[in-house]
C-alpha cells in the first residue's frame, strides 16, 4: 500500500468527484474490493477529506448503492457542488442487469445533503438516455453554475450508436434554472475521435474555459482542449495530455487560489510490469496552472514537497557527463530502504541524443528501471533497461511528448511511493508503475552529448 498517496485498505480508488467546501477537499470517490476482479462487487460513493494532499480523514462510505434491481446497482461518477443552502449529487445509476432486460443500464440520478455525510436521494429525478444515443454508456455527469447567462450547465459523456469501435463518443449538454427541470441541448462536444467520453470537466482560468475528457479508445488517457467561449470552438495544444497512460478519469477542484486535479494510477494485473491495466488503483493529486501560451501545466503540490522533509545532497559540486559517441552513467547515491521520497535534480543538456534517470539500478548498474529523455524523438518514456530478454515491461502509454531545448536548465522531481514514480518537469507530468526492483541505486546517463547536474536531492519524511 502507498503511503503518500491514498489509497483506502483493501479496496482499490476509483473515479473521484472532488469538491472544496467547509475548509478541506471533500473527495467523493468508489472503492472497488476487486472480489473477485474489478466491478465484481457494487460500490456506491465513499467519501475521504483532506487539505494538504498527505493526510486523509475516511468518513466511509456516504452515498449507498441501491439494491441489484435497482437502478443505481452501482453508483458511478457524477459531482457533487452547493446550491441553494444545500449539497447537490448528480450521479450515474448503473445496473449491469438491465441491458440485457432491454433497459438502459446507465441513467442519471440526484440526491441532496445537509452536511456533505448524510445524502437523500430524490426518488423519480431521473434523466435517461436521449434518443439516438446509446442507453447504455450515458454517464459522468458534470454540474457547474453559468453565471453570465443565469443557469446551470450539466455535461457529460455519451455515444452515438450500439458499435463500440466506432469513434462516436460525445459530450452533451443540459441546463437549468433550478436544478429540477434540465432542457437537454443536444451535443458539447462532439469531435468524432474516441468511442467514449468519459469523467467530462469544464473550468475557467482566467479568460479562458477548459474542457477535460477521459478517452479510452485512443490512448486512454485524460485530454483537454480550451475556448475564450462556454461554446466554443474548442481548440487542442500540441501537447493535449495531462499524463500518461496509468493516470486516468482525473477531475478538478479548486478552493479559488490553487486548482487541482484529482485522478487515479491504475495497477498493472497481476502486479507484475507486463500486466494488462486495471480499472481503478490510487489517488495522485497534481496542481494544474494555466502556461503563459494558455496550455496547461501541472506540478506537484507545494504541500507534498513539503511533508517529505528537508533535501539531502547527492553531489557537492556540479557534475558534467559526457560522450560523443555512446552512453555515460554516473551513479549518484543510493535511494531510501522505505518510501515514500522525492529526487530532485537540475539538469542541462547540451544536444544530447538522450539522457535518463536511472530509479531501482542494481549493484552492478545492469538492471533498472528509466525515465528516458529522448531528444530527437520529442518524448519522455519510461522503460527496464535492459528491456532484455525481450519485453520485460509493457510501456505501451508510458511516455509524454517533451522538446529538450539545449542549454537550457531543467527541473526535475520525481516522487515515489510504494510502486508508483511520477514524474515532473516542465509542467509535464508522467506516472507509471515498477513492481520489479532490482536494486536502490540512483544514476543519471547521457548518450552522444553532454549534460550538467547542478543539483541532486533527495527527500524523506524525517529528513
Amino acid at each position: 500500500m502507498p503511503r503518500l498517496y491514498y489509497q483506502h485498505p483493501e479496496t482499490w480508488f476509483g473515479d473521484c468527484m472532488p469538491v472544496f467546501a467547509d475548509g478541506a477537499y471533500q473527495l467523493f470517490h468508489q472503492r472497488d474490493t476487486r472480489q473477485p476482479g474489478p466491478f465484481g462487487e457494487p460500490f456506491g460513493w465513499a467519501l475521504a477529506r483532506t487539505t494538504d494532499f498527505v493526510s486523509y480523514t475516511d468518513l466511509g462510505e456516504v452515498v449507498l448503492r441501491g439494491g441489484d434491481k435497482d437502478q443505481d446497482q452501482f453508483i458511478f461518477a457524477g459531482s457533487v457542488f452547493e446550491a441553494n443552502g444545500r449539497y447537490h449529487a448528480f450521479y450515474t445509476g448503473y445496473n449491469r442487469d438491465h441491458a440485457a432486460a432491454g433497459k438502459p443500464a446507465q441513467v442519471l440520478m440526484h440526491a441532496v445533503s445537509e452536511d456533505l455525510g448524510t445524502w437523500t436521494k430524490i426518488n423519480g429525478d431521473l434523466l435517461p438516455p436521449q434518443e439516438g444515443y446509446d442507453p447504455d454508456n450515458w454517464r459522468d455527469p458534470f454540474v457547474l453554475r453559468d453565471d453570465e447567462n443565469d443557469r446551470w450547465v450539466m455535461i457529460l459523456g455519451a455515444r452515438k450508436g450500439s458499435d463500440l469501435r466506432a469513434v462516436t463518443g460525445r459530450t452533451v449538454w443540459f441546463t437549468s434554472t433550478d436544478l429540477e427541470s434540465w432542457a437537454f441541448q443536444g451535443d458539447f462536444w462532439a469531435p468524432d475521435l474516441y468511442t467514449m467520453h468519459e469523467m467530462p470537466d469544464l473550468f475557467r482560468i482566467g479568460d479562458r474555459w477548459y474542457l477535460l475528457t477521459t478517452e479510452y479508445s485512443d490512448r486512454s488517457k485524460t485530454v483537454y482542449r480550451s475556448s475564450e467561449s462556454l461554446h466554443g470552438p474548442w481548440s487542442a495544444p500540441v501537447d493535449d495530455g495531462i499524463d500518461g497512460r496509468a493516470y486516468y478519469a482525473a477531475r478538478s477542484a479548486s478552493d479559488g487560489e490553487h486548482r487541482y486535479l484529482f485522478g487515479w494510477v491504475a495497477t498493472k494485473e497481476g502486479e507484475t510490469d507486463l500486466g494488462a491495466w486495471q480499472w481503478g488503483g490510487t489517488l495522485v493529486v497534481h496542481e494544474v496552472y494555466q502556461r503563459a501560451d494558455h496550455s496547461l501545466g501541472v506540478r506537484i503540490p507545494e504541500t507534498v514537497r513539503a511533508a517529505l522533509g528537508r533535501p539531502e545532497s547527492l553531489i557537492t559540486d556540479p557534475v558534467t557527463l559526457g560522450s560523443p559517441d555512446g552512453r555515460q552513467v554516473r551513479r549518484l547515491g543510493e535511494l531510501p530502504a522505505e518510501d515514500p521520497y522525492v529526487i530532485s535534480l537540475r539538469i542541462t543538456p547540451q544536444s544530447p541524443r538522450s539522457f535518463a534517470l536511472r530509479l531501482f539500478e542494481d549493484d552492478t548498474a545492469t538492471d533498472g528501471y528509466a525515465f528516458t529523455f529522448r531528444a530527437g524523438e520529442r518524448r519522455i518514456d519510461f522503460d527496464r533497461i535492459p528491456n532484455y530478454p525481450w519485453y520485460r515491461y509493457d510501456n505501451r502509454g508510458s511516455e509524454r511528448p517533451f522538446t529538450v531545448e539545449p542549454g537550457r536548465g531543467y527541473d526535475i522531481d520525481v516522487v515515489v511511493d510504494g510502486t508508483i514514480a511520477t514524474l515532473y518537469v516542465d509542467g509535464v507530468a508522467l506516472n507509471v508503475r515498477a513492481y520489479d526492483r532490482p536494486g536502490r541505486y540512483l544514476s543519471v546517463d547521457v548518450v552522444d552529448g553532454t549534460v550538467t547536474i547542478a543539483r541532486a536531492e533527495l527527500a524523506s519524511p524525517g529528513e
